[in-house]
């Protein structure tokens, strides 16, 4: 009977070191309630975050517990509570929380919180957050904004050049009908 024990606890140890390895490969997190969800709908979900870069994973509360424990993690106990599966990735949160969030419009799917950058995250921080553009757009409008100045003013150069061509063209066309 020792040894069968002995089994078990071993099979639960390599569970939470899979679980610790896979958080610290991708240690922005968030929590969701999957419960009402079918198989097609989980597959459906995590095809829509591999998308996105995201692993989508159920796992144990108490293996999540311990793993989140020992790598010295905040985390709200209301994040564990019910059946538990976490999005994890290295990527952009945003568009992960904004698929998510979708996906919660069509089904019963809840997020509990997320785990950011070592910050634990109400379901409305979350939320906000699904709310917010990409990083990519936020780059291209932050360049947008930066380029937004050089427009004009090669814009005004270019009017102020115009107006001396047609000022001159003028002059010339006036000089020339003196001399007729």
């Amino acid at each position: 009977m020792g040894e069968k024990t002995q089994k078990i606890n071993q099979r639960k140890r390599e569970a939470v070191q899979a679980l610790k390895d896979a958080i610290q490969k991708a240690p922005t997190l968030i929590f969701t309630d999957y419960r009402g969800l079918n198989v097609a709908q989980i597959t459906e979900l995590r095809r829509s975050l591999r998308r996105e870069q995201a692993d989508y994973r159920v796992v144990k509360n108490n293996y999540a517990k311990i793993a989140l424990r020992e790598l010295d993690l905040p985390f709200e106990e209301a994040f564990l509570n019910d059946p538990t599966a976490i999005a994890m990735t290295r990527a952009d949160i945003g568009p992960i929380a904004k698929a998510l969030y979708e996906f919660t419009k069509e089904s019963p799917l809840k997020v509990k919180g997320g785990l950011i950058e070592g910050r634990a995250l109400e379901p409305s921080a979350v939320e906000q957050i699904s709310r917010l553009p990409a990083r990519g757009e936020l780059l291209a409008m932050m360049v947008g904004s930066l380029n937004a100045p050089l427009q004009n003013l090669l814009a005004l150069l270019g009017a102020v050049g115009g107006e001396l061509a047609r000022t001159l063209q003028a002059v010339a066309a006036k000089k020339a009908g003196q001399k007729e």
